[in-house]
C-alpha cells in the first residue's frame, strides 16, 4: 500500500461518488469503513443501496456528532471526506443545515485529528469548482480578467453575458486553473470554501497531508434521480424518464464541465496514493465545455425521446455563465486525465437510469416552486 495507508474511512461513503470512490479502494486492496447518516434526500428508503459494497464495514452516524467521529477514526490510516449537504439553490434558504453539514461537520472532523488519538496519514477532501463563482475570462482589450456576478439590471435584459470588470465589453471563457481568485455565489459554496481552506489550513499546519480535490460537474450511474437538488444530468434524466422535457434556464449556451464520476473516483485513489498534490487544491473535471441546452439535446437523444428542451429565458439568482478545468496542475501532480468521454458517460448513465423505474421521481416542479417562493428565480 502506498505511504503505509492500509486502512481507509470514507465519510458520506453510501453516496453516489463515495460508493464509486469505496469500489475502486476494495479493488486496490484497502480496508474500508464508511460513516454516513444516509440522508433521506440521498437515500429516500434510509437504506444502504443495493449498489453499497458489502465487503466495506458501514458505521451510520453523522459528521455533525464528534464522538462519532472519534469511534470512526480509530485505527483508520486516512480519510477521504466526502460527506457534505449538496445543493447550491436550496443552501440559499437552508442555510444553517448547509453550515452545520459541511462547515461545522469539517470542523468537528479536523478538530478529532488535531485533538483525539489517531493514526490519519492523509486527508483527502471534496471541494468544488462552485467556490469559483464565474470561471476565468479574456477580454480582448483588457487580457484575463474574473467578473463578478452579472448584475440583476443586465439579467432582466436578457444579456446573458459576462461583461470585463475594466472596460465593461463581453468576454470570451477560458480554462479556469486553481490560482482564480475564489468568489462563492451561494451558501453551498461558500461552506465547499470553509472546507477546503479550514483542512489545509490545519494539513499544512500539523503536518497531516492534506489534497482538496475541486470536483466539476459529476455525472454518472447512482446519481440520486429523484433529489432536484443533484447534478443536471440526472435532474434531466429524471424529467426525460417521466415524458417530460429539460427546463433549461437563460438561454441555454451558458456552459459547465461534465465529469464521469469514474474519473472522480481515481482522482480520489491518486489523491490518496501519491504525495506530489499534498497540501494543495486540484481540479478535478474533463476540461471540456458544453452548453446545458446543447447536453439537454444530447440525453434526449441517447434516450430516444421526442422531446425539446424547454428554453425558458429566466435565470436563477447567483448563477454563473461559464467554468470548465484547467487540468495542468492536475496532470502535473496527480497524473490525472479524464478517461470517460461525455457521450459515453452519458450513455452509461441513461442505461442505468433506465433501470430504475420508481427510482426515477421527478421533483422539479417541486424545487422550482421553492426558489419562486424564496424569490430566487426571476
Amino acid at each position: 500500500m502506498a505511504n503505509n495507508i492500509e486502512k481507509v474511512l470514507v465519510t458520506g461513503g453510501a453516496g453516489f461518488i463515495g460508493s464509486h470512490t469505496i469500489d475502486l479502494l476494495v479493488k486496490k486492496g484497502y480496508q474500508v469503513r464508511v460513516l454516513d447518516n444516509l440522508e433521506p434526500q440521498v437515500h429516500p428508503t434510509g437504506q444502504l443501496s443495493d449498489y453499497c459494497n458489502e465487503s466495506v464495514e458501514f458505521v451510520r452516524g453523522d459528521v455533525q456528532s464528534k464522538e462519532v467521529l472519534i469511534r470512526a477514526i480509530e485505527d483508520m490510516d486516512a480519510v477521504i471526506h466526502l460527506a457534505a449537504a449538496v445543493g447550491i439553490g436550496q443552501s440559499m434558504y437552508q442555510i444553517e443545515k448547509y453550515v452545520a453539514y459541511n462547515t461545522y461537520g469539517t470542523a468537528n472532523l479536523l478538530d478529532v485529528l488535531v485533538n483525539e488519538p489517531n493514526d490519519v496519514k492523509k486527508l483527502v477532501i471534496a471541494s468544488s469548482m462552485s467556490i469559483y463563482g464565474e470561471g476565468k475570462y479574456s477580454c480582448d482589450s483588457c487580457g484575463t480578467v474574473y467578473p463578478h456576478l452579472r448584475s440583476e439590471e443586465q439579467l432582466k435584459s436578457g444579456k446573458w453575458e459576462p461583461l470585463c470588470p475594466i472596460c465593461k465589453r463581453e468576454v470570451k471563457p477560458a480554462p479556469t486553473d486553481e490560482e482564480k481568485p475564489l468568489m462563492p455565489t451561494s451558501v453551498y459554496a461558500q461552506t465547499k470554501r470553509h472546507q477546503e481552506e479550514m483542512s489545509l489550513l490545519i494539513g499544512r499546519t500539523y503536518g497531516i497531508p492534506t489534497v482538496a480535490l475541486r470536483y466539476f460537474n459529476v455525472y454518472g450511474p447512482r446519481q440520486s434521480l429523484s433529489n432536484p437538488y443533484t447534478g443536471v444530468c440526472a435532474i434531466f434524466s429524471s424529467r426525460i424518464l417521466n415524458s417530460k422535457p429539460p427546463y433549461v434556464f437563460e438561454d441555454g449556451k451558458q456552459t459547465r464541465d461534465f465529469v464521469h464520476v469514474r474519473d472522480v473516483a481515481r482522482a480520489n485513489l491518486l489523491a490518496l496514493e501519491r504525495k506530489s498534490a499534498d497540501y494543495m487544491a486540484v481540479n478535478v473535471g474533463s476540461g471540456s465545455p458544453i452548453s446545458i441546452a446543447d447536453l439537454a439535446k444530447l440525453l434526449i437523444q441517447i434516450y430516444g425521446a421526442k422531446l425539446t428542451p424547454y428554453i425558458s429565458n429566466r435565470y436563477r439568482k447567483g448563477d454563473i455563465r461559464h467554468c470548465y478545468a484547467d487540468l495542468t496542475r492536475a496532470k502535473k501532480y496527480l497524473g490525472y486525465n479524464p478517461t470517460v468521454s461525455l457521450s459515453e458517460g452519458l450513455k452509461e448513465l441513461a442505461d442505468w437510469a433506465r433501470t430504475q423505474g420508481w427510482g426515477a421521481v421527478d421533483l422539479f416542479e417541486k424545487a422550482m416552486q421553492e426558489l419562486e417562493k424564496k424569490r430566487l428565480v426571476a
